[in-house]
């Protein structure tokens, strides 16, 4: 009959036969030099197979194997409130949270060509109404960009200007 009983330094459970009792052994585990007691510490619940509810199975290399002959008796742990978390999400600054809390962040393109009415240039006062509704505190970035379109009137390729405004809103 075998010894069951947990190594004292990793709690591996290990079972020797009962003819190791009181020697010392290698833990398989932690390698640690252990003695094994007189007696179980753990009772020794193993099913015994009926010949008629035994499923035959070829033999296989990996069950006639060493490794296969060697039993591990390894313990899940068990907790009563969730484990510890191990990969946590950065908290945003308190800048940030502050200045945009809730709010998507937007762009908008003011193009100069769109803003030219019958010969007057209206991209100053179309621009400054734009970021006045917006407010300065949800603006995160202003970039200057330039483009080409093709003019109906002239079928010319031409150049022009805007801007690109990010913001939150």
């Amino acid at each position: 009959m075998d010894i069951v009983f947990d190594c004292p330094n990793c709690e591996q459970e290990l079972a020797v036969d009962s003819s190791g009792a009181g020697s010392e052994i290698e833990c398989p585990s932690c390698h640690e030099t252990i003695t094994i007691p007189a007696q179980s510490t753990k009772a020794v619940i193993a099913p015994v197979p009926t010949e008629e509810h035994a499923p035959r199975l070829a033999p296989s290399t990996i069950a006639s194997s060493a490794a296969a002959k060697v039993e591990m008796h390894l313990k899940v742990p068990m907790r009563d409130k969730p484990g510890e978390t191990l990969i946590v999400k950065a908290k945003p600054p308190l800048e940030s949270v502050v200045r945009g809390a809730g709010k998507r962040i937007l762009t908008h393109t003011i193009k100069h060509g769109a803003c030219v009415e019958s010969g007057h240039d209206k991209f100053d006062e179309v621009t400054t109404k734009f970021l006045n509704g917006v407010g300065e505190q949800n603006i995160i970035a202003i970039h200057t960009i330039s483009y080409s379109f093709v003019d109906i009137g002239s079928q010319k390729l031409l150049n022009d200007y805007g801007m690109l405004v990010i913001y939150r809103g």
